[in-house]
């Protein structure tokens, strides 16, 4: 069953937007999102640049460098809310690093920060391999292959 999901899709001031904005169509994020939710939730996902992507890492996580997405989580009960920030230039590098499609990293990082904002992580060995896991069937089931 997939749960509700009141979706904001923001994107910043970035150099190159449109090759972001064509591998994130709305309803292709809502229906990702959807595929990872285990209760309702309110999300805003925000496309960033690097420099807006860095300060909100170094001043939430005390790391200064963009990394390619922050799930800042508020609730978990009774609905899930929350926001994923996504460094636009970081998914770009990625993707062409690991020789998948931008929409393809995107769908993986947004599964990905969909679940740490239902309270999943990976800083233990056995949790990471228990969410990759959780990410893999998922993204196969949106037809996607595996990220890792």
């Amino acid at each position: 069953m997939l749960h509700e999901l009141t979706l904001s899709l923001q994107f910043g001031t970035l150099a190159d937007a449109a090759p972001h904005r064509a591998a994130l169509p709305r309803h292709k994020v809502a229906r990702w999102i959807r595929h990872a939710l285990q209760s309702d939730a309110e999300i805003t996902v925000r496309i960033v640049d690097t420099e807006e992507g860095q300060t909100l890492n170094r001043d939430y996580r005390k790391k200064d460098y963009a990394t390619n997405v922050l799930t800042f989580d508020y609730t978990q009960e009774p609905v899930v809310t929350a926001d994923l920030v996504l460094c636009a230039p970081v998914v770009e590098k990625e993707a062409k690093e690991q020789g998948k499609t931008l929409q393809a990293h995107y769908a993986h990082l947004l599964v990905h920060g969909a679940l740490h904002a239902q309270g999943w992580d990976h800083e233990e060995e056995e949790d990471a391999q228990v969410m990759e896991l959780r990410e893999t069937d998922i993204l196969a089931r949106l037809g996607f292959a595996n990220p890792y």
